[in-house]
């Protein structure tokens, strides 16, 4: 185990289903939501201007309650523990290979089912399949989180920053995939790269390999995987995501109210979340009603140039690891004019958000979730790490995007 990895006294919460338990979020957004509704009251947010950015949000936010009740149940069920013993089981004994299985189950379970899934309830698991395996958690752990956030590219339904821009630019999930496809690549690729090169000795590691239990439920486990595979087609198929979303989420509602009812729980709900997000949008719709985005222009740019693509990539990356993810695309997605500067955006505001533990929502359940497995990371170590990683990734992916589609 490496010196940087510190074990702690035995955790009393539970490794899965916390993603809400940090308490400043539902305060943070209750404060928020108080204020936005005090500037409506007094005139300072225009009332059209609230209803364009509430008809315009509330599908986004229907889909993220739906999501999350579908991440939680899916592990609730065993869907990740028994797909990461089959990793183990795959691995052939060395960490490298079980370490590249884990890279495409983060990659798939950020692309298909958004980036909290991973951050929150797959690190869990991959730690303890490293533990297991007896391997160094801390390559398996930097991926997940990483990934999470880098890798949320390519489907609108990766980030709740995407289905924003989605609905912005009036793309389908193909056409929004062929436009991100390229920086999706790169967003993948480039954290890889570093794991190997900072990790290569603990990825060189053999282990014995297990053999694997069978799922404790197997009707709950097979049902939620049935549901899963129905779910990721209508995803993608065009139709409205919270539609699909929905339907699986009261799906498996259903299957577990039957087979295990005492997981089903109003936590269940993000509505600390939800709090935070429509506070934002009250917030940032007000300053852009005030004429944020004219005193913003002059330092991000308007052009298609690569130069101007970077700034406005780099602006975003910046502003999400100064105040977050969320309001940094918030702000700046009145310059995001055309297609190809609303993709490196999300390139800066998604990839970049990365080095402060606030630049996404998703570090800092991330690290709650290792502080839970007994594993402490100091932030010093991930926040320099993360300083190469997320400029690396966001300038590659930005000339990306320029040679495929700016050229």
């Amino acid at each position: 185990m490496r010196d940087d990895v510190e074990h702690v006294a035995p955790a009393r919460r539970p490794a899965l289903s916390r993603l809400r338990d940090l308490p400043w979020i539902g305060v943070a957004g209750a404060i928020l939501v108080v204020v936005g509704i005090g500037l409506l009251a007094t005139g300072v947010l225009p009332v059209p201007a609230a209803l364009e950015i509430g008809e315009r949000t509330w599908p986004v936010l229907l889909f993220v309650i739906a999501a999350t009740i579908v991440a939680e149940l899916a592990a609730v069920a065993g869907i990740f523990h028994a797909i990461a013993e089959r990793l183990g089981a795959l691995g052939l004994g060395r960490a490298w290979v079980v370490w590249l299985l884990v890279l495409l189950l983060a990659s798939v379970a950020t692309i298909l089912l958004s980036l909290d899934t991973t951050a929150v309830l797959l690190t869990p698991v991959v730690v303890l399949l490293a533990r297991h395996l007896r391997l160094d958690p801390l390559p398996f752990a930097l991926t997940t989180v990483w990934i999470a956030n880098t890798g949320s590219l390519l489907l609108p339904v990766s980030n709740l920053t995407n289905l924003l821009a989605e609905h912005q630019l009036g793309l389908g999930p193909a056409a929004f995939a062929a436009l991100m496809a390229p920086a999706a690549i790169v967003g993948i690729a480039v954290p890889a790269v570093v794991v190997v090169l900072a990790h290569r000795r603990s990825l060189a590691a053999r282990y014995e390999r297990p053999a694997v239990e069978p799922e404790p439920d197997r009707v709950l486990t097979i049902g939620a995987a049935v549901v899963l595979a129905l779910l990721v087609p209508a995803l993608v198929s065009g139709i409205e995501v919270w539609i699909p979303a929905t339907i699986a989420a009261l799906l498996l509602v259903v299957l577990v109210a039957i087979r295990r009812p005492r997981a089903l729980r109003l936590g269940l709900v993000p509505w600390q979340i939800v709090l935070l997000a429509i506070g934002l949008f009250l917030v940032v719709e007000t300053l852009h009603a005030r004429g944020l985005a004219t005193l913003l222009e002059p330092i991000v740019g308007t052009g298609d140039g690569l130069g101007d693509l970077l700034r406005l990539a780099g602006s975003g990356a910046l502003l999400a690891n100064g105040v977050d993810n969320l309001p940094a695309y918030l702000a700046l997605e009145p310059l995001a004019t055309d297609a190809i500067r609303m993709a490196a955006l999300l390139v800066g505001v998604n990839a970049g958000a990365l080095v402060t533990p606030w630049a996404s929502l998703a570090i800092l359940l991330w690290h709650d979730r290792l502080t839970a497995m007994d594993v402490r990371l100091p932030w010093g170590r991930y926040m320099l790490l993360s300083l190469v990683v997320a400029p690396v990734t966001v300038v590659l992916g930005v000339v990306a995007l320029w040679l495929v589609h700016g050229l």
